[in-house]
């Protein structure tokens, strides 16, 4: 039988420890009921982890937490970054090679794939093909997670992505030396980071965020959390569709349904 070529190109592969501690957050806060109800054990891929497995370790360490038993798999483009990985597996945490296609053993399915700063690099186009192939091998309420983040992981965005397709956008920020909410948008995923122009759903969106922080700038004096936190309320007080609320947002997070922010013919 012939072996599969991955699916997929090799990316730049920088990360750096840490990175990605505010997505792997939101996976083990608001989106660990999935791991939960999961039925066996549960399978999270960390998809083109880069040139470390460093991401896929700390992943497999947060999400054990929440369900002891996970099978976090980090799978990569590059044989060379499969063989580092290797070199760390231990009980629930291995290493492959493998693209979008997402080659698990016996053809079993992930309840999770983490994919982040991987299609930044890719073209526009390409992205939504991507989604579908990873979206044939994730269970009935698995999710993918594309996402993109700064080098030290301050500014983070993601879309999160179900078999049925997308259907929420979350931002995510270090409040602490925020100047406004928009600076995040040189970061968000490559569906969307071309979009951020005057016409666009997720143009409006951010512009909305900017406009409710300028507001909130009464507030500031009890501190950025406090200000944040009035900001997040405006904007929903105003009809955005914000999935979340206070208990994400002191986090300095916010998710916004995806048919608020989806480029046209994309809802």
């Amino acid at each position: 039988m012939a072996v599969q070529r991955p699916v997929g190109t090799i990316t730049r592969g920088t990360t750096n420890p840490n990175r990605l501690r505010r997505v792997d957050r939101w996976l083990a806060g608001p989106q660990a009921w999935r791991l939960r109800w999961a039925e066996g054990m549960p399978v999270v891929v960390d998809l083109g982890y880069g040139a470390s497995p460093v991401t896929a370790v700390e992943l497999h360490d947060r999400l054990r937490r929440v369900r002891p038993d996970v099978q976090v798999v980090g799978i990569e483009i590059e044989p060379e970054r499969v063989a580092l990985g290797k070199s760390l597996e231990r009980e629930g945490l291995s290493f492959r090679l493998g693209g979008f296609e997402v080659p698990l053993d016996a053809g079993r399915q992930a309840t999770v794939v983490r994919a982040f700063n991987v299609l930044r690099q890719y073209d526009e186009s390409e992205v939504v093909q991507a989604w579908a192939v990873v979206q044939e091998r994730l269970t009935p309420d698995g999710l993918l997670v594309d996402g993109t983040c700064d080098e030290l992981g301050r500014r983070s965005a993601w879309i999160a992505v179900e078999r049925a397709g997308p259907v929420s956008l979350s931002l995510s920020w270090r409040l602490r030396g925020l100047d406004r909410p928009s600076d995040v948008a040189e970061r968000l995923p490559k569906s969307l980071i071309h979009r951020n122009v005057e016409g666009e759903p997720v143009h409006a969106w951010l512009q909305a965020l900017d406009r409710a922080w300028v507001h909130a700038a009464q507030h500031a004096s009890f501190g950025v959390r406090q200000r944040f936190l009035a900001a997040m309320d405006a904007v929903r007080d105003d009809g955005w569709p914000v999935l979340d609320g206070p208990g994400r947002w002191r986090l300095g997070e916010v998710t916004v349904a995806w048919s608020a922010v989806a480029p046209p013919g994309h809802a």
